[in-house]
């Protein structure tokens, strides 16, 4: 099984070396890691260039003007070719060397199931030693959903199939569209999905939807939108509830 790991960056230098060295670490050489940059200027480049050797051909890198992180989502999407496609940010790595493995023994287990995904874990952005939160899926059912919850998505690995057929990141969406993309996926169209009791992915604070109280009301203004155009039935108080829930998630 060939596995497509897609990266978005745009000038991230400071964090991509992580991200590069977690996927090299990886046990399992079935993948093909596509970066989708959005023009760097900071020497983002010149670092990728540097490690494409060490890829052995397994690294393909597009560079050009976009419209943001979920735009670099879908173009490198639409580049993979890959079995099964799944995201990992420019400032996230994988946090053991047998996520990939893990990945393709589990649908080869569960030949029915689209998609997988595990637990991530936030650290401080600049001591990835210093654990912040644990964010774990165990507990997420579709019927959470209309509380806001999601499985981790920088663990979500889908079946390419079920990507062309139920379609791309929506770009009105500006800081949740990984939100109404599972919501799209896993709620409407009730694809069928597997968690895996393991830390997958290293995120550090400071992402586009870890940016304190202001990147919050964005968030909700994009839930909701997500819910009334699906037709989803949310109760408010229900779903700032959530919020409560998320402080037992801080260390």
């Amino acid at each position: 099984m060939k596995i497509s790991i897609v990266t978005s960056s745009f000038n991230s230098a400071g964090t991509l070396c992580s991200t590069l060295e977690g996927v090299l670490a990886q046990n399992y050489a079935d993948y093909e890691l596509i970066i989708q940059d959005g023009g760097s200027t900071d020497g983002t480049l010149e670092l990728i260039e540097k490690y494409l050797p060490r890829f052995d051909g397994r690294l393909k890198v597009e560079s050009c003007p976009d419209k943001g992180i979920y735009d670099g989502f879908n173009r490198g999407c639409r580049r993979a070719t890959g079995d099964v496609v799944g995201i990992l940010n420019s400032d996230d790595f994988f946090t053991r060397n047998d996520v990939l493995s893990t990945i393709a023994h589990t649908f080869a287990q569960h030949p029915d199931v689209d998609a997988v995904y595990a637990d991530v874990h936030y650290v401080a952005p600049k001591d990835p030693n210093r654990i912040v939160r644990y964010y774990s899926s165990r507990k997420f059912t579709p019927e959470r959903m209309r509380m806001g919850y999601i499985p981790a998505h920088p663990t979500f690995y889908l079946r390419r199939e079920c990507l062309d057929k139920y379609g791309y990141y929506d770009l009105t969406y500006k800081v949740a569209a990984d939100f109404e993309f599972l919501l799209r996926l896993i709620y409407i169209h009730r694809i069928k999905t597997y968690y895996v009791e393991e830390d997958w992915v290293t995120m550090r604070i400071g992402g586009a939807t870890t940016r304190g109280i202001q990147s919050h009301f964005k968030i909700m203004k994009d839930h909701i939108r997500a819910f009334y155009r699906h037709g989803i039935l949310f109760n408010p108080f229900t779903y700032l509830w959530r919020y409560v829930e998320k402080l037992r998630e801080f260390r």
